[in-house]
């Protein structure tokens, strides 16, 4: 293996082993392939076309139609590789989602010294969760092209996990193997161990409100702008919007997309927006839902026109994934601890306000801890991937699908 040449009057560069020089090639190459979630089909054709090459029997890979239950439609599920262990031990399952989100389209990966950025200004990068994926597929490919003794793997590859973690939710559970150890990799730095999560509940609210001309009779009609803004207004006020904070209780809520209006001369007659409620306590999080809900229906019923009509709001509801919280003895917690201690790492536990694939995956009975890889700035077109947590992260996969977290 040749080494770089050093920069003059530099230090020289230290050769990359030929392991972490190939999962760098295979994320640059992901980073290319389109997938916003429902249009995964490019990504999961790139992962099984190379786990043939690499010598996987074909009866070793399968799928299900769990996009089917999502709403993102789409044409392919998650796919699944589980291979027999060549040495005995518990079954282990290691996980990452495929999709990525509209601001990913079109990117373009430039590598600039110890980092991966997008080429142009304007696109997030779609490290969160190529990133993930290369690592899974990384470690899939070291055990099948170089026959690596390994206990029983199974390797999991899920879709729409950014538009609410449908991949996960609906997983066919007897395609994986019964794993007993299951490690997802999504975000962050390659020292954090994720063993906890909020749970998030998402609203579709429509306000509908009464139209009239807006320059002749405007008293005649019922704004549906000026319900949904009076109900806001109220909910920012009474600390039921963005942080909620409720003696110890904790808590957010958002409400992230408003669409309703034509025209300046017309009284809106509708509004509808989407909003979510996020906590770890699942009942405080539906004493926000509750909040929300009763503000808007309070506002419908005070935006009045000349004639005391009122306006009315339809909301309609759905949890998008439940709360987990690991425990400290959690065997795959400890394990995924020490495959970071020997890459050269402090592992450091995490509970996280967002949701990851482990939410559902736990939820259904398969207990997994989510690790990091390198990803910053996820779904902004600051996002950038820093390649030597990137390595970590690689190693970090490699060991805990052969079995050698110990350094053995």
């Amino acid at each position: 293996m040749s080494k770089h040449k050093p920069k003059a009057g530099g230090k020289k560069t230290k050769a990359l082993a030929p392991e972490t020089r190939r999962a760098r090639e295979l994320l640059l190459e992901l980073l290319k392939v389109p997938g916003v979630s429902g249009q995964e089909g490019p990504v999961m054709a790139f992962i099984t076309a190379r786990l043939r090459k690499a010598g996987c029997p074909e009866g070793a890979i399968v799928s299900d139609q769990a996009y089917r239950r999502g709403t993102a439609g789409g044409t392919v599920g998650n796919l699944a590789v589980v291979l027999p262990g060549t040495e005995k031990g518990s079954r282990r399952m290691l996980s990452a989602h495929v999709d990525t989100v509209p601001l990913c389209a079109g990117a373009r990966p430039v590598v600039k010294g110890d980092w991966i950025h997008p080429a142009d200004k304007e696109t997030a990068l779609g490290g969160d969760d190529r990133c993930g994926v290369a690592v899974v597929l990384g470690a899939a490919l070291e055990i099948l092209e170089n026959k690596l003794p390994h206990p029983p793997v199974t390797f999991l590859f899920t879709v729409q996990e950014e538009v609410g973690l449908f991949g996960a939710r609906n997983v066919k559970l007897a395609m994986l193997g019964r794993p007993q150890l299951a490690f997802n990799f999504d975000g962050g730095s390659s020292e954090k161990v994720t063993i906890g999560a909020t749970g998030g509940y998402r609203m579709n609210l429509r306000v509908e409100g009464i139209a009239s001309h807006a320059g002749n009779a405007p008293e005649e009609g019922v704004s549906a702008v000026a319900v949904a803004s009076l109900a806001i207004a109220r909910l920012h006020e009474k600390g039921w919007h963005g942080l909620v904070r409720k003696g110890n209780r904790r808590g957010t809520s958002n409400v992230g997309v408003i669409q309703g209006g034509q025209a300046t001369n017309v009284v809106t007659p509708l509004v509808e927006i989407r909003a979510e409620a996020r906590s770890h306590d699942p009942a405080f999080r539906m004493q926000i839902v509750e909040a929300i809900e009763k503000e808007f229906q309070k506002a419908a019923s005070e935006v009045k026109s000349v004639g005391g009509r009122c306006g009315k709001v339809d909301m309609e509801g759905r949890l998008d994934y439940e709360s987990f919280l690991l425990r400290d003895d959690e065997p795959c917690v400890g394990v995924a601890e020490q495959a970071i201690r020997s890459e050269g790492g402090v592992p450091r536990r995490d509970i996280t306000n967002g949701g990851v694939d482990a939410n559902w995956l736990t939820v259904r009975g398969i207990p997994t801890v989510t690790l990091g890889c390198g990803q910053t700035s996820p779904h902004t077109a600051e996002e950038r991937v820093y390649l030597p947590e990137f390595d970590r992260g690689a190693g970090v996969a490699r060991r805990l699908a052969t079995g050698r977290e110990l350094g053995i």
